[in-house]
């Protein structure tokens, strides 16, 4: 896996608005490679632009395509499969700790701790921790799925109301 600023290239964006605000989708020829919630398009794009320093940002202006739509439609129930690739960014170990956040079904929690535990690094939560503030893939790479050990909501970086949001409502998916 690729470095974030390994290589210049074509990054394509779109924006919707969701329960959790504004979305920002981006993809790569080799999938989708940041899913960032924000207040603004212009808040998001700055971020977009400042996680891929070296890439060329087109805006889409699509919302029917698919890695678009595929997203959008994971946000309304992440019970469903997701139906577009990822093109995961990050060292060997970020990658590790999120392919195992994807393990996490919908409407479930883990702790760092736990994380840790199956991973068989168990002294490795904050490790975990900063891996998960890292992700440039809100929601399909549900890192709002880890709490602390106790179970209280921890930090996230897109802000503890938007945590609980996800947590609420994938648990509202659960629940039907």
């Amino acid at each position: 896996m690729a470095g974030c600023n390994a290589q210049a290239e074509t990054i394509t964006w779109q924006t919707g608005h969701c329960y959790l605000g504004e979305i920002l989708v981006a993809s790569t020829q080799s999938g989708v490679c940041a899913v960032l919630p924000g207040g603004s398009r212009d808040e998001l794009v700055t971020e977009l632009a400042r996680r891929f320093p070296n890439a060329t940002l087109e805006h889409a202006n699509n919302s029917r395509a698919d890695w678009f739509a595929g997203v959008m439609n994971y946000l309304v129930d992440s019970r469903r499969p997701l139906a577009v690739q990822l093109d995961l960014r990050g060292t060997e170990f970020q990658c590790r700790v999120w392919r195992a956040l994807q393990e996490i079904p919908s409407g479930s929690s883990t702790s760092y701790g736990e994380i840790a535990q199956r991973m068989g690094i168990p002294t490795a939560s904050r490790a975990i921790a900063g891996a998960c503030a890292a992700n440039s893939l809100a929601v399909v790479v549900p890192c709002h799925r880890v709490l602390r050990g106790d179970g209280s909501l921890s930090g996230y970086r897109w802000g503890i109301k938007r945590k609980q949001a996800l947590l609420s409502h994938e648990q509202g998916l659960s629940e039907r």
